[in-house]
């Protein structure tokens, strides 16, 4: 359910109902969801290892509609462009080995530049060669390890679309009700690490050709 993306609530009554013999102890609903924010940085253990070649991008999280832009002085999103419609939240950043596992990730509001994320491709320099749109360029240098590709150029970067499909019409992950930003990133950590267990569920198995069919619909509850 929480792969999903249904509410903190549905969360709750479901682990309550089915799942409570084996949590005695379960705190109350909303000391839970603080107890996962505290212990976020355990995510990081589910990180896949890098390989040679990978890919980055980026996509929009909408977190409120851009009509209510402004009403709020606690608003946590920022105005911004996601596939060509604009929307005020954030933006998710992931890098992807070459089976298409999430190596590491980041987010921003969704006003920030593609290349605020050239952090994540420097950490790999040496160890990956990362492919990525030209939105990805800097006027100030790239990292070495970059690979900057034009449309249409090295088809295999579209593995990053596969991935994002999955974790929008699983995860419905392209719109999201968090308030703090705290909250929100600690909802993409645990996304994360939700989507490297469950795409290796049956075990890493590469067909004839080598390639590593990614599928999570069948796991989700």
């Amino acid at each position: 359910m929480r792969s999903k993306g249904v509410g903190n609530r549905a969360f709750y009554r479901w682990l309550t109902r089915d799942y409570r013999p084996l949590f005695p102890r379960l705190p109350e609903r909303t000391r839970l969801f603080r107890l996962f924010r505290t212990h976020q940085d355990w995510t990081r253990a589910f990180l896949a290892a890098p390989t040679v070649l990978g890919v980055i991008d980026t996509d929009g999280i909408e977190l409120i509609h851009p009509i209510r832009e402004g009403r709020s002085p606690q608003q946590i999103g920022r105005k911004g462009v996601s596939n060509h419609r604009w929307i005020v939240g954030g933006k998710l950043c992931l890098v992807l080995n070459q089976w298409g596992f999430i190596v590491a990730w980041d987010c921003a509001t969704a006003n920030v530049a593609d290349n605020t994320f050239q952090w994540l491709i420097q950490q790999f320099d040496g160890r990956m060669i990362i492919f990525s749109d030209t939105a990805f360029h800097a006027t100030a240098g790239d990292p070495p390890n970059l690979k900057l590709c034009q449309r249409g150029e090295w088809q295999d970067r579209l593995l990053v679309e596969t991935v994002l499909s999955m974790l929008t019409l699983v995860c419905h992950f392209k719109r999201v009700m968090h308030r703090v930003w705290a909250y929100f990133q600690a909802r993409l950590a645990f996304t994360m690490a939700v989507f490297n267990v469950l795409v290796q569920w049956h075990g890493f198995q590469p067909n004839a050709s080598g390639f590593v069919p990614l599928s999570i619909a069948e796991l989700s509850l």
